[in-house]
This record gives C-alpha cells, sequence and structure tokens, in this order.
C-alpha cells in the first residue's frame, strides 16, 4: 500500500511541477528581456521534484533534454530579436550542469541510505544468530557438564580407595572449571547486547552483592559507599563486581581483607574493589592495563581472561575507564570511574544474572 501511494505522490508531484514550468515558459516566451525568474523557476523546480521523487535515469535524461531545449529555445530567441544579449544564453548549459551535479549528490545519497538498510538488516540478522547462539550453547555446554559431573561424584561416593577420591577430586574440579569458562563466555556474548539502564541506589547495590558473596569464602570483607543513584543496569553491574571479587577470593587466603568501595562526585561515580591478596608485578599490571589481556602466569585476571573481558565491555559500554594497581605480597585494587551523566543505552533486556555468586563470573 505504501508503494502504491509513493508512486500517486510521485505523479502528483511531476503533473504539478510540468504544469508550473509550461506557466514559467509561457511567461519566459511573452515577457522578453524579464524572463530571469520564471526561468529560474523552472529549473529550481525541477531541481525540487527530483528530490522528491523517484526518476528512471531515462525519464531524467528526457526531461532535462526537454527543458533545456525549450528554455534555450526562448531564450536564443529572445537574443536574435536583440531583446537579451547572446551571452545570457549561456545559463542553459550552466543550469543542466548545476542540475546534473545535484542528481550526481541525489544519487549518491539514494545509494547511501540503501547500503545503511542493507548494514541495518545485516546487524539484525547477526544478533539474531547471537540471541539463537547464546540459547543453544547455554544448553549444550552446560548439559554434558553437569551429566559428567553427576557420574563422578556418583563414582567417588561409590569408592573408599584415596587414589581414585584424589583422581576424582581432580576431575571435578576441571569440570567446575570448565563450567566457569562456559559461563563466562556466554555472560560476555551477552555483553553486545542492547538493555535499560535504569536509575538505581548503587550503595544498596554493592552492599547485596557483598552480601551474596560473604558466605563464599571466609575472608574480612567490608563494603561502604556514598555514591547514591545512578544510570545502571543492575545485572550488568552485579556481573562485573562478580568477576571482581571471585578474583579477590581466588588471590587471598582465608582472614585475608577484601574492599567494596564506592564514592561519588559530580561529573562521575566510582567503584574501587581492594584485596590484601598475592598482588602483581608492576609489568603484569601494565600488560593488563591495556586492552588486551596477553597470556600470563597466576595472578588476577590470570587463566582466560574472560573475566576481564567482561568487566572492560561493562565499563566501556558506559563511557568508563578501568584503572588497576598492585603490589606482590600487598595486594590488589581496581577502581571502575563511571561518568555521572552516560548517554543511555537502547531499551532491550538482558538476560538476567544468577543470585549467587557464582565461580564462574570471574577471570
Amino acid at each position: 500500500m505504501s508503494g502504491i501511494d509513493s508512486s500517486r505522490n510521485d505523479r502528483l508531484f511531476l503533473a504539478g511541477w510540468a504544469l508550473t514550468a509550461v506557466v514559467n515558459s509561457y511567461l519566459m516566451y511573452v515577457l522578453p528581456g524579464k524572463e530571469t525568474i520564471p526561468f529560474h523557476l523552472v529549473w529550481i523546480g525541477l531541481s525540487v521534484v527530483y528530490g522528491l521523487t523517484f526518476w528512471r535515469p531515462i525519464v531524467m535524461a528526457a526531461v532535462l533534454a526537454a527543458v533545456a531545449l525549450t528554455t534555450g529555445y526562448i531564450l536564443v530567441h529572445h537574443a536574435s530579436v536583440a531583446a537579451i544579449g547572446w551571452e545570457e544564453t549561456t545559463e542553459v548549459p550552466l543550469m543542466a550542469a548545476v542540475f546534473g551535479v545535484m542528481v550526481w549528490h541525489v544519487r549518491r545519497r539514494q545509494q547511501m541510505v540503501a547500503e545503511v538498510a542493507r548494514l541495518a538488516d545485516v546487524e539484525r540478522r547477526r544478533a539474531d544468530s547471537q540471541d539463537r547462539f547464546v540459547r543453544l550453547a547455554s544448553h549444550e555446554l552446560r548439559t554434558p557438564i553437569t551429566i559428567a559431573r553427576g557420574y563422578t561424584e556418583l563414582v567417588r561416593a561409590a569408592t573408599g580407595d584415596p587414589e581414585i577420591q584424589e583422581d576424582t577430586r581432580i576431575v571435578l574440579e576441571e569440570l567446575d572449571r570448565l563450567a566457569g569458562i562456559t559461563q563466562r563466555l556466554v555472560t560476555l556474548i551477552q555483553m553486545d547486547g542492547r538493555y535499560v539502564r535504569e536509575m538505581r541506589d548503587v550503595d544498596l547495590v554493592l552492599a547485596g552483592v557483598v552480601r551474596r558473596w560473604r558466605p563464599a569464602a571466609d575472608r574480612q570483607w567490608s563494603v561502604r559507599s556514598t555514591i547514591g543513584t545512578a544510570s545502571i543496569n543492575q545485572d550488568r553491574l552485579e556481573v562485573a563486581l562478580d568477576c571482581l571479587l571471585e578474583n579477590a577470593v581466588k588471590f587471598t587466603r582465608p582472614g585475608d581483607r577484601i574492599e567494596v568501595g564506592g564514592s561519588g562526585a559530580r561529573d562521575s561515580w566510582t567503584i574501587v574493589v581492594a584485596d590484601s591478596g598475592t598482588g602483581m608485578s608492576p609489568e603484569r599490571v601494565e600488560a593488563l592495563s591495556k586492552a588486551g589481556v596477553p597470556p600470563a602466569p597466576p595472578g588476577i585476571f590470570s587463566g582466560t581472561g574472560l573475566g576481564l573481558a567482561i568487566v572492560r565491555a561493562v565499563v566501556g559500554s558506559w563511557g568508563g575507564s578501568l584503572r588497576l594497581n598492585s603490589e606482590p605480597g600487598v595486594g590488589t585494587t581496581v577502581s571502575l570511574v563511571f561518568p555521572r551523566f552516560a548517554a543511555q543505552q537502547a531499551s532491550t533486556d538482558m538476560a538476567p544474572a544468577p543470585q549467587q555468586p557464582r565461580s564462574a563470573a570471574g577471570g
């Protein structure tokens, strides 16, 4: 229906311009020496109607030739009776050249619009494929891991052999590690999705995250925050914090300190996760501070590096920055700095994050 309406509108525009062009051409002919205004109205009307309607190249060429011949004949006639100077007849090829340039720009714009539409369609298809992959990966990867873990636990429970007990313990640890990598991969893929950000009390979010983690590890937990409200997506912020806290737990010992702090300023707000764990060398800190995550010996964000990628995805999508400070034997401090007035993301829900500490969330 819209195509029919567009075609009807095109015909109306063309008919309207043709009528005004005939009238202005007549005025040019009967007003020798005063044809400047109707002459330019003919050409301006042609440019306007071309920009508003769709013309096939052959139609455009035919109309251009007809307008050039008609207005050119009138100007030559006036020049032949000395009503105007012969130099004024050059207006016709000049106007035709200007119209040609305008046609080139319009067609170029149409090609760009078509390309943008094509890219938008490709992006939509990519997003649909990614969504399908996330759903399939979440099921296809986790199911065999769960089954293998169940059978391993049965073997472990059915034997009293210390050697088999130790072997099954290692198998269970590796299955848990594989499950963690799987969860981080799925989470990282979801980071590219679009989502909703809302004004939330960040202090309550931080307190809730630490409350979930307290029973998971024997550490000296503390949380203090004065950020107040900010525009966030709570699920994604919790995912990023889980990545940081899991690494803090991984590289600290029972009784060590893990602190979560938050502070706010007029133009920004900052979350800090600090621990008194093993720390890192200056070289490793410098390497991790870059966008890439090179292979490294054990340390924060070591292993697959997916935890750091998840944190960077959240911080980067909100226009923030990640700062890393560490000293061997003293501990590590990670700061997430966010602008107070970050651009709002498009409204599409993200899959909700699990509501308990996840060993799969870290790096």
